[in-house]
């Protein structure tokens, strides 16, 4: 197999594992407010969002040394042992308590961070310039499957079940444990890729591949002179990412991520008025926003429809879908749904809740995810192939401080207001994107964009 091949067994093998990873985990945050709210238990005492504030937050925090950890004991490694914390957090739920379900919360978030690191810069340095694009919508894709598969075994798990029992718990967190330990051990099956270089390359290749792989390993640096001529281009670059990481902070994406993981499905469970298989709905709409997530990613990754026109239509995409499915949750989801008890709400929105609109509604935010995180993986993989550990920290950062302040007041407010806030910040994050992008495209000039 020639080193092409190689790679894009890689980015495959990758996506792979992290399908099975988050089929379970994935899963786990899409249901732990309902299950929460079902436990017999009268010692435990906690909530799903605060749990995922807990994780974000300290995903955002550990992104200061996650780049350090990969650099240390390598990508590989990095994705195993972090991989074995996501399955300890899942069967934390067999038997939960109230302190192992927070201090779970918080070991989660830091592996978290070194597994995403770890995951940038696995996909950078098993892609070109002209294969970022691609290979970001096959890992999006196969990564999405996993909402497909694990909400589908919900769906018949819980059927017709008003109340989720311990047994039921039980039985679903010990599968999705194990399902999660197969997406760790999956990742022993990537191979160190092999990038080709002209002889006269050879010794500046080398230097790049050992800076990637090892953070001891100092590169030369230029003289004064030099770094005085590459000011310019340089403030450019980070001028350029700081304006990707207040997209990323201030778009719908980390918001929205936060919506369709943990907060929509607690809605569509609470509604009393979509009858006993409210419960198992949950699972369904997940069915629903995975197939928005594949699509989405197939359409603008893998087969790069949008390339010839840069970025910006796909992101604009986005954003339309976004908003034709805030309107319709408006209109079809009681206000008080996601802070409502286990007994669900009566109350009802403005027209006759309607199961078909919800789970279009699921379909649409999947649809709408996909066209920004595509986008958002190309970019930054485009931009900081030498240095991506560091540039996808970054990223993450930003991105998961934003989802932890978002899970943070879900436990408090209304779903309209949170519709808006995500309609009011989506907008304003899409034009940050535009600027980022045509950053981009200014100090590429030189460069055959198409190939992005």
């Amino acid at each position: 197999m020639g080193p092409e091949g190689k790679t894009l067994l890689n980015i495959i093998i990758l996506g792979f594992g992290f399908m099975f990873m988050f089929t379970a985990f994935q899963t786990c945050g899409n249901i732990e407010q309902t299950v929460i709210k079902s436990f017999n238990s009268t010692e435990f005492h906690g909530s799903g969002y605060t749990s995922m504030a807990i994780i974000y937050g300290v995903f955002s925090a550990s992104n200061l040394i996650a780049p350090s950890v990969v650099a240390v004991i390598g990508p590989q490694l990095s994705m195993f042992f972090s991989g074995l914390v996501y399955s300890g957090y899942i069967a934390m739920f067999i038997h939960p308590y109230t302190w192992s379900f927070y201090t779970a919360s918080v070991v989660v978030g830091i592996a978290a961070a070194i597994l995403w690191t770890a995951q940038g810069n696995l996909l950078t340095i098993n892609s070109t310039d002209a294969t970022i694009g691609r290979n970001s919508g096959i890992f999006w894709a196969l990564l999405q499957f996993s909402l497909f598969f694990g909400n589908m075994y919900i769906y018949f798990a819980w059927h017709g079940h008003v109340h989720i029992s311990d047994k039921d718990r039980q039985t679903v967190f010990i599968s999705l444990t194990v399902i999660s330990l197969v997406g760790s051990f999956l990742f022993f099956l990537i191979q160190k890729p092999e990038p080709e270089a002209t002889p006269s390359e050879a010794s500046e290749s080398l230097l790049q591949t050992e800076s990637t792989e090892s953070a001891s390993i100092v590169v030369a640096t230029p003289g004064l002179g030099s770094q005085a001529l590459d000011a310019f281009s340089e403030s450019e670059f980070i001028g350029c990412f700081l304006l990707q990481s207040v997209m990323s902070a201030t778009k719908a994406q980390s918001l929205e991520l936060t919506f369709y993981s943990g907060v929509y499905g607690t809605c569509i469970g609470a509604m009393t008025q979509f009858g006993d298989d409210a419960k198992s709905l949950i699972g369904l709409s997940g069915i629903f926003i995975g197939l928005g997530e594949i699509l989405g990613g197939g359409v603008f990754g893998m087969l790069n429809k949008c390339n010839r026109f840069g970025r910006n239509p796909v992101v604009l995409l986005g954003l339309i879908t976004h908003f034709m499915a805030f309107y319709l949750i408006f209109l079809n989801i009681a206000s008080d749904a996601p802070i409502a008890p286990e007994e669900g709400t009566h109350l009802q929105a403005y027209i006759t809740p309607s199961v078909e609109v919800a789970l279009l509604c699921s379909f649409l935010l999947g649809l709408g995810d996909s066209c920004f995180n595509t986008q958002l993986l190309s970019i930054v993989g485009f931009m900081f192939r030498e240095d991506s550990a560091p540039a996808f920290a970054v990223f993450k950062f930003v991105q998961s401080i934003t989802a932890a302040l978002a899970f943070f007041y879900s436990n408090y407010l209304l779903l309209h207001w949170q519709l808006l806030i995500m309609v009011v910040v989506g907008f304003l994050g899409t034009l940050s994107f535009f600027v980022a992008e045509w950053v981009v495209v200014s100090s590429r000039r030189d460069t055959d964009y198409d190939s992005i």
